[in-house]
């Protein structure tokens, strides 16, 4: 989804990832170049407005996600890949570590068609370049409605980067961004 205004602002466009706990993957899409905004929330699913508690019982059929709002201009839709294949193993069928459960799916959620046709691309020839050992089992599905996470879920690895969790599961996803990505990271 692309906006922009009259007043000759730059275009925005949108991108919503799942790629298991979204604390690890809101933490590092903040950190990158041209994204403007990283919304934790949930999509993919049933059950309207549904609750952090709900979508861990894995029944609601969401995913944690994040939702990017960024600038084309500054950051690609194939560099936002390069960083969503960094901070996850999408080869791991509703598991992210141990967090286990649909709700932890590896998916893109597109809003374009071409979107939809690069990320398709990319999972192709990661495929075929042998990286993995495994399949890519990431799912390539168009957006539907995103519910926005509860409050304390926002910001969560900046407010809380000394909590055991962040330590241990996000600090090193963001040590791995920080080694392969510097390119696009914010200066």
């Amino acid at each position: 989804m692309a906006t922009g205004n009259l007043s000759g602002q730059p275009k925005t466009e949108t991108i919503t990832f799942g790629a298991g706990c979204f604390w690890c993957v809101e933490a590092a899409f903040q950190r990158i170049k041209g994204v403007t905004e990283v919304e934790s929330g949930y999509m993919g699913g049933t059950k309207e407005n549904p609750t952090y508690k709900e979508v861990c019982t894995g029944e609601t059929g969401h995913a944690e996600v994040v939702k990017i709002t960024y600038y084309p201009d500054s950051v690609s839709f194939g560099e936002l890949l390069r960083v969503f294949f960094t901070v996850h193993d999408p080869t791991t069928l509703n598991r992210q570590g141990n967090d286990v459960g649909t709700q932890y799916r590896s998916a893109i959620f597109y809003y374009t068609d071409t979107q939809k046709k690069e990320a398709e691309e990319t999972i192709k020839k990661l495929n075929n370049s042998g990286i993995y050992d495994s399949p890519i089992v990431t799912e390539v599905t168009k957006a539907g409605e995103f519910y926005p996470a509860e409050d304390y879920h926002h910001d969560y690895y900046n407010n809380n980067s000394d909590q055991p969790y962040c330590r241990i599961v996000i600090t090193p996803k963001l040590r791995k961004v920080e080694k392969e990505l510097k390119e696009l990271l914010r200066k």
